[in-house]
């Protein structure tokens, strides 16, 4: 434990699997007390008996949420303070990619609704409510305890390059995370509060490898990816961690893109990758 996060509390939404389950065992391991929100509950108890398991001296709280009701991310905030009596970290996650999105003309109305439910108003009322709580964080430098936070919002890479592959609304709705990502940093960035989003580029989660459910599907993005390979959630978390850490005190309204280098990309290299992928936490 080299304890990046030491007496720190972080709230990670979508804890139950990919990205927040591997933030939630990682940012335990920096020694940070987590509350672990999700909407499946069978998911986040998992998740919780394998902090509890594996870091004895690491508090964690299990919570169900579902992040597209303002009412259940005002409830997850007020349970993590009530909890550990403050919040340093949120990491809004949550998120989904709903397998009928499609391109404009092929898109319902319900998929595009739901879709910014969760994905963008999830993430406004994740911040709002983190911003609050920060605000009223007790500073104690004994512990290296201060004012303020770090707020950590997943975009994608999609967000930044087209494709003609659509998820149309996934597309739109992580657009609006950056853009809003932007402006909540430039608001509060005098009161010691970062926000910044982690723009992910393809990785090997339940969430998009249910959507590649081909091999030609899998091999339609793979060509444009410079490392040869998908990501893994651990690397995105690894990122996350980054950014939660006071190592990215001066980091504030970026889009810090773990992808591989695929936005930078023209025409990828030749042959295999030369490393394997780190493993998985879990």
């Amino acid at each position: 434990m080299s304890a990046r996060l030491q007496n720190k509390v972080t709230l990670i939404t979508g804890a139950g699997s990919g990205i927040g389950l591997e933030a939630s065992i990682l940012f335990a391991q920096e020694g940070a007390h987590v509350a672990l929100v999700d909407v499946n509950n069978q998911a986040v108890q998992n998740t919780h008996k394998l902090i509890a398991e594996r870091f004895p001296n690491i508090k964690s709280i299990p919570i169900q949420a579902d992040v597209s009701k303002e009412e259940n991310v005002k409830r997850m905030v007020q349970e993590t303070v009530d909890a550990f009596g403050r919040l340093d970290v949120m990491f809004n996650n949550a998120g989904i990619m709903h397998p009928e999105d499609d391109n404009a003309l092929n898109t319902e109305e319900r998929i595009w609704d739901l879709t910014m439910s969760i994905n963008v108003k999830g993430v406004w009322w994740g911040c709002k409510y983190a911003i609050l709580a920060m605000r009223n964080n007790p500073v104690d430098e004994s512990k290296g305890l201060r004012t303020g936070g770090s707020i950590i919002n997943t975009a994608s890479f999609v967000a930044i390059l087209g494709a003609a592959t659509p998820q149309l609304a996934y597309t739109a709705s992580k657009g609006a995370v950056l853009a809003m990502t932007r402006e909540l940093a430039m608001v509060h960035a005098r009161e010691g509060i970062r926000i910044n989003s982690i723009c992910p580029g393809p990785l090997k989660t339940p969430l998009l490898m249910d959507f590649l459910n081909t091999q030609e599907k899998k091999d339609r993005r793979l060509v444009h990816l410079p490392m040869g390979r998908f990501g893994e959630a651990i690397e995105v978390a690894r990122g996350a961690l980054f950014l939660a850490s006071d190592d990215s005190s001066y980091v504030t309204g970026t889009d810090f893109k773990v992808d591989g280098g695929l936005s930078s990309c023209y025409v990828t290299p030749l042959g295999e990758p030369a490393l394997t992928p780190p493993p998985s936490l879990v």
